[in-house]
């Protein structure tokens, strides 16, 4: 995002300690040097959303680069088969043609004439034999690209032993989620079914369809395919099948339903850092790298999906914005479902009064969010008064009284701190609830940007590591480990 212009320097391949280059966002043009695949140090390249052509090396960093880094550069062809880019002309230029002999061209050219109308004859016979609206075979709405695999609603019925109430993973507004082990398949899928009753409920289909068909991040909810089809009862069934998060919503850590809190239902000060690290991620990938971007609306604990490794994954793109153009935080959308339908307590206070969505909404419940996740308490707990809200009540504990707001529970994953621990811990979190009250600003104006909330929350993640013996952001191990290793 720089507004540079040009070709891509040659002589960037002659830095021989370089490992890490981003320049996506730009205006660069030509072709991508060949020589960067010789830079045996390069691990991390972002060319994408520039003006770049040509065919893409396929050697060095260029084996294991993913269509993120290229992205948005539509005249780019060839590369790994991992990219999916169109290959690459092999016609050979005009000047190396040899001459062909007259006979031969006049040869090849009945031969031609001959095979054209076979063809012709064929395709006409086809088409004859095989007069049918083709659209029958196309699913309404759906995301399916060839790359999917079609799962036909029968094989969903069978594999949630036909919506069972065991299989029930969670119910909301727009429907509900259900476990669903295939019988082709060895791994368990969730399977969101949407209520179809009323209109809003199937504009949320086609909302969560187009947002998911354009995003891709480890950090975002993975569609397995989605199903638009019929029900046995001749009713209208939409679905979308997701990967299973084994350990459920982040709902469920933070305000567990056991009365007795314990190590195996609560999470440590490492577990929540490592997942607002992972939430602020892939906020940030919709914000500033897709394309085009794409505003959340509803980001809240359920909504966070934890994998077996309770690793992040935000997800329920129901209500989410698409805008038109990437071009800077907060412009206006372009479509989504009518009206803001977000949680009471997460949603922008500007949204209330009309305003459309942003990316300082998501900025905004993304505050509330971090306050939640540290302090344990949701921002419609009853507690709170008239005049004091989540915001507030962090924001007069500071720096005095934060560790008596900071979540108890957390300190059942850790063992006896000395002062001097106990002095960092504090720092610690005051930075985090700092960073909760900057996102969660009155005024839109006055939050943090997106990549600022992002950089200051994997610099407060990187010193909590590097504090207790980590290697900065690399997560060799997994925080529950390394929380057990100091105990």
């Amino acid at each position: 995002m720089n507004k540079l212009s040009g070709n891509i320097p040659d002589a960037l391949g002659h830095i021989g300690s370089l490992e890490e280059l981003y320049i996506a966002h730009n205006s660069l043009s030509g072709s991508i040097p060949s020589v960067l695949q010789n830079l045996t140090s390069l691990s991390v390249l972002d060319i994408s959303f520039n003006n770049l052509q040509g065919e893409v090396p396929d050697e060095g960093v260029f084996r294991n680069i993913t269509y993120l880094v290229v992205a948005g550069n539509i005249n780019l062809c060839g590369g790994t088969p991992q990219l999916h880019l169109a290959p690459c002309p092999t016609s050979p230029s005009s000047k190396n043609r040899k001459r062909m002999p007259k006979s031969l061209v006049i040869s090849l050219a009945t031969a031609g004439a001959i095979l054209l109308s076979l063809l012709v004859i064929l395709l006409l016979w086809i088409f004859c034999k095989k007069l049918k609206p083709s659209q029958k075979t196309l699913a309404h709405n759906s995301i399916v690209d060839d790359h999917y695999k079609r799962i036909p609603y029968h094989a969903l019925l069978r594999g949630t032993n036909e919506f069972s109430i065991a299989n029930l993973l969670g119910r909301g507004s727009y429907g509900a989620v259900y476990k669903c082990v295939l019988d082709t398949e060895d791994r368990t899928l969730a399977v969101k079914v949407f209520n179809l009753g009323q209109s809003r409920y199937s504009k949320s289909f086609e909302v969560e369809c187009e947002a998911m068909r354009r995003i891709r991040h480890r950090c975002l909810i993975k569609i397995i395919t989605s199903c638009s089809s019929v029900n046995h009862q001749g009713q209208e069934f939409k679905a979308l099948v997701f990967e299973f998060m084994p350990n459920g919503n982040l709902d469920g850590w933070l305000h567990p339903k056991s009365q007795e809190p314990t190590t195996n239902n609560t999470l440590s000060l490492a577990q929540r850092l490592d997942i607002a690290a992972d939430i602020v991620d892939a906020i940030e990938y919709l914000h500033n790298y897709c394309q085009p971007l794409v505003i959340h609306c509803d980001l809240k604990p359920s909504n966070i999906l934890l994998a077996g490794d309770m690793s992040a994954r935000v997800g329920d793109f129901g209500i989410s914005r698409i805008l038109q153009e990437n071009t800077s935080e907060g412009m206006q959308t372009s479509y989504g479902s009518t009206g803001i339908r977000g949680f009471i307590g997460y949603v922008a206070p500007e949204y209330g009064e009309g305003s459309a969505a942003s990316t300082a909404g998501d900025i905004y419940s993304l505050g509330i969010l971090l306050l939640e996740m540290f302090t344990g308490r949701s921002p419609t707990e009853g507690t709170f008064g008239d005049s004091l809200d989540l915001h507030k009540f962090a924001e007069d504990a500071l720096p005095d009284r934060t560790l008596e707001i900071a979540d108890p529970t957390m300190w059942l994953h850790s063992g006896q701190h000395d002062n001097s621990t106990s002095i960092r811990i504090q720092e610690l979190l005051v930075s985090v609830f700092k960073l909760g009250i900057f996102c969660s600003k009155q005024q839109p104006r006055d939050r943090a940007l997106t990549r600022d909330a992002a950089e200051e929350m994997h610099a407060i993640r990187d010193a909590y590591l590097k504090f207790i013996g980590g290697h900065g952001a690399e997560k060799e191990a997994s925080t529950r480990e390394i929380q057990n290793s100091l105990e």
